[in-house]
């Protein structure tokens, strides 16, 4: 591989066309939310959807039945907003990542941190250490920083060289694999083996109204951290000499933005498992959309990470239904050829 900015330089689109896009993109959002909260193996109808926002906001509206009533506000909304908290999360984080790495491939999947989070929040549920939802949270962010800490360590001495980083970071993911794997064998029984693997596969079905507030709350503050360092996210995308010549604090700002998509990989990973190449592929065609500035380019990959899980995961409930599909299989195989494409344009495949 060789090693280059995460970015192509472009001219970019002018301020009003990116006006433009970005609007149609919280639209697509908007309208994307909404719609998604119908699809399922049980029928909703937009009155349904709008009697129950209806009833919640003290609107003089005939309530729905108690069943149904649950199966809007209690399942499908919480899994719909939780699905555009996580892509938005990837997206950004994935962003970060190629900037900051100077990796057009990278992302927290690639890179070990979601395996270090699996492991980090599976040991806390096996084994029983403040198995609540701030305790997993914490566990998975605690696995995520180990893991991007193990990285950095084995790049020390070889620097951060395009293919080194790819490598070092599926060596890392698999021995986070392999313990979560001993963890899983070591301590948990059946049950809790075929529950934990099923969530270690992807899925928003756990998602519920208060690990929604928790992500509502990370993923904007995740967001505007890595936004602020829009400046030296371009510096660092150009490798670390650019970026102190512009006056960039290059290692503290490094290390800053780790920790920012460290904490943001850590409360996904803990609220609905693995997800990956969102991270990747989101990135990549915003980029090409929008152009590289990251003050321009975060905030449109979160709106269309959210889009994107959005609409897979829908597609997760109805593509085998009654059975539903663990969403992170879905973005696996959605994002393996995108990947391959990605490869191949940059003359590596």
């Amino acid at each position: 591989m060789t090693e280059g900015p995460a970015t192509t330089p472009r001219s970019g689109r002018s301020a009003a066309t990116r006006a433009v896009l970005f609007l149609l993109a919280a639209l697509a959002l908007a309208g994307s939310v909404t719609a998604a909260v119908r699809i399922g193996t049980a029928d909703v109808g937009w009155t349904d959807l709008a009697r129950v926002l209806g009833t919640r906001l003290g609107l003089d509206v005939e309530p729905l039945p108690p069943l149904v009533d649950s199966l809007i506000w209690d399942l499908r909304l919480p899994r719909v907003l939780m699905a555009a908290l996580v892509g938005a999360s990837l997206a950004v984080c994935g962003t970060v990542l190629q900037a900051v790495t100077r990796n057009a491939l990278a992302d927290p999947y690639l890179l070990g941190v979601s395996s270090g989070a699996s492991t980090g929040a599976v040991a806390v549920i096996v084994l029983g250490v403040g198995a609540s939802a701030l305790g997993v949270t914490g566990g998975a962010l605690a696995g995520a920083l180990l893991s991007f800490g193990l990285l950095l360590a084995l790049l020390r001495r070889t620097g951060l060289d395009s293919a080194r980083i790819v490598l070092t970071g599926v060596v890392v993911g698999q021995l986070f694999t392999a313990l979560t794997s001993l963890v899983l064998m070591a301590s948990a029984d059946a049950d809790t083996t075929r529950a934990v693997t099923h969530w270690l596969l992807g899925s928003m079905a756990p998602a519920r109204w208060n690990t929604v507030v928790v992500c509502a709350i990370v993923t904007p503050l995740g967001l505007l951290a890595a936004w602020l360092r829009s400046n030296a996210l371009d510096g660092l995308a150009f490798g670390t000499d650019t970026a102190a010549s512009l006056g960039i604090g290059v290692r503290r700002t490094r290390m800053l933005l780790l920790v920012v998509t460290a904490t943001l990989t850590a409360v996904a990973v803990a609220t609905v498992g693995a997800i990956g190449f969102v991270g990747l592929i989101v990135p990549h065609g915003v980029r090409f959309l929008v152009g590289p500035p990251h003050r321009v380019l975060l905030p449109y990959a979160a709106l269309a990470g959210a889009v994107f899980l959005v609409w897979t995961d829908a597609l997760a409930r109805i593509a085998f239904a009654p059975r539903e599909v663990p969403v992170g299989v879905l973005t696996a195989l959605l994002g393996v050829p995108l990947f391959l494409l990605v490869l191949r344009k940059r003359g590596e495949l």
